[in-house]
């Protein structure tokens, strides 16, 4: 299994989005979501079109860990699902398949793996790298490792700065200041 970078540079983001925007709305949907949110793809996936219609938290359990999970939905996020669930039924799935089945995790991993590529980025990407974008970037922001950690469910502080990069951005850091 081939370990998944996040995407550091907000520039990169954009791209990604602008590229989305012109091909597919519901792709653009999905990266935007898994970027703004934290969840696994697994989570977004399973979304449905009523967790999401009028609501101002989207609530889950992950299918990972089980763990209850709430949210509240950002400003970003509120206008694009407003747009996308018109006409929509509350039982649909948020994100269909284009023969009306809901998207699965491999799709969803081919949707965001082609966007990244055609829109220049060179890191290792996969569905993966929604989460750990939103960690890296959460974790650039406000500095909060503990406050992330609660966000991710993980079990200790250090697997979440391994897991966003952190720690390897530190210890390198650390060695080009250090000259002796």
């Amino acid at each position: 299994m081939t370990t998944v970078e996040s995407i550091r540079k907000i520039s990169d983001i954009r791209k990604v989005e602008i590229y989305l925007a012109k091909t597919n709305p519901r792709d653009l949907l999905l990266f935007t979501l898994g970027t703004n949110c934290g969840l696994r793809i697994s989570d977004i996936v399973a979304l449905n079109v009523g967790d999401v219609r009028n609501k101002t938290h989207i609530q889950i359990k992950e299918k990972k860990t089980g763990k209850y999970k709430k949210f509240p939905i950002n400003s970003k996020l509120k206008p694009m699902f407003e747009e996308y669930i018109k006409g929509k039924c509350s039982g649909d799935a948020l994100f269909e398949s284009r023969y009306h089945n809901r998207l699965d995790r491999y799709s969803a991993y081919r949707i965001i793996r082609r966007a990244c590529k055609r829109a220049g980025l060179q890191e290792k990407v996969g569905t993966h790298t929604l989460r750990k974008t939103f960690g890296y970037h959460y974790y650039k922001k406000y500095k909060d490792i503990a406050m992330l950690q609660k966000i991710f469910n993980h079990s200790d502080p250090e697997v979440t700065l391994r897991y966003i990069g952190i720690e390897q951005d530190q210890i390198d850091k650390s060695y080009t200041n250090f000259i002796l």
